[in-house]
């Protein structure tokens, strides 16, 4: 490690406001891009956190294959279909066609269910090098930028990844082990390098912009379940896509996911809770934010 860390005070922003005379624009359009042949609940799970997050206009951009899968998940989530080959997967797309899903976005996700074949490659690639909005990459598209060495690149967007420590191992070269045993230092120094914010998930999730540091106190061990990761990477595009400073906007999503989580638990407990469960808990979730009591049944 090159420096200990120092940590910044720092307090959970309020969550956005909803003015009375808002409409679907003023809450932020926002593009999720993901999902593959038998990885479709990724990207329906961060689409409907995301619209859970208040979000006024949430599109998938996802396989022609399974657009149809995710557009009968939630009418509120639009789609795009974006052509695949039933054996290759993803096809890859033009530069245009990718600037068309970044146009008129005040944030886009990429990664959930996305899959690693050359076409997926170029896409996070183009993405990461021609978005102005702000950007969070998570789940494959992790995997893929560290494999290919993404993060060097020059980029004119804020960048938020979301990776475990699993992904965090890739993207650094460095083991797991070492990793658990340096969680802060490790992040905080990858994020001052590559200039993005870092949420390192786990029990604790660390939140960093390589000089302020946010350790998480909410989240139990039912949310080491398939499908969070997506739940969360959806909140963020969501609190991104409304303005919020992106290291504000990761620490608050990080805090709110942790929280449904708890609530999730209290009432399918920790062993019986499943991803979907937090999408239901969110508005809890928002409502003790907004310093409101829980609805009870």
């Amino acid at each position: 490690m090159s420096n200990p860390v120092v940590v910044i005070p720092f307090s959970l922003p309020a969550i956005p406001e909803r003015p009375a005379d808002g409409h679907k624009g003023t809450f932020g359009k926002i593009t999720i891009i993901g999902g593959s042949t038998g990885m479709s609940g990724a990207i329906c799970l961060s689409s409907v956190a995301a619209l859970r997050s208040g979000s006024g206009l949430v599109t998938a951009a996802v396989p022609q294959s399974i657009q149809a899968l995710v557009a009968g998940n939630e009418p509120g989530v639009m789609t795009i279909g974006l052509k695949d080959d039933c054996e290759l997967g993803l096809l890859p797309l033009s530069l245009d066609a990718t600037l068309s899903l970044l146009r008129g976005r005040d944030a886009v996700g990429i990664g959930p269910g996305l899959g690693q074949n050359a076409a997926a490659v170029k896409l996070v690639s183009d993405i990461l090098q021609n978005a102005t909005c702000p950007v969070i990459v998570d789940a494959d598209g992790l995997n893929i930028a560290a494999e290919h060495k993404l993060f060097l690149m020059p980029r004119s967007c804020t960048c938020v990844i979301t990776p475990h420590p699993g992904e965090f191992s890739r993207l650094t070269g460095r083991s797991i082990g070492e990793i658990e045993q340096h969680r802060e230092e490790m992040a905080q120094e990858f994020a001052a390098e590559h200039q993005l914010i870092v949420a390192l998930k786990g029990p604790g999730t660390i939140v960093t912009d390589g000089t302020r540091l946010y350790r998480n106190s909410t989240g139990n061990s039912g949310m080491g379940t398939g499908g969070t990761g997506d739940v969360l990477t959806g909140i963020v595009t969501s609190l991104l896509g409304q303005q919020l400073p992106a290291f504000e906007a990761t620490a608050l999503a990080v805090h709110a996911h942790g929280l449904a989580g708890d609530f999730a638990a209290e009432k399918f407990t920790q062993r019986g809770m499943i991803a979907s469960d937090l999408l239901g808990c969110l508005p809890d979730a928002w409502r003790q934010l907004e310093g409101k009591p829980r609805l009870t049944n």
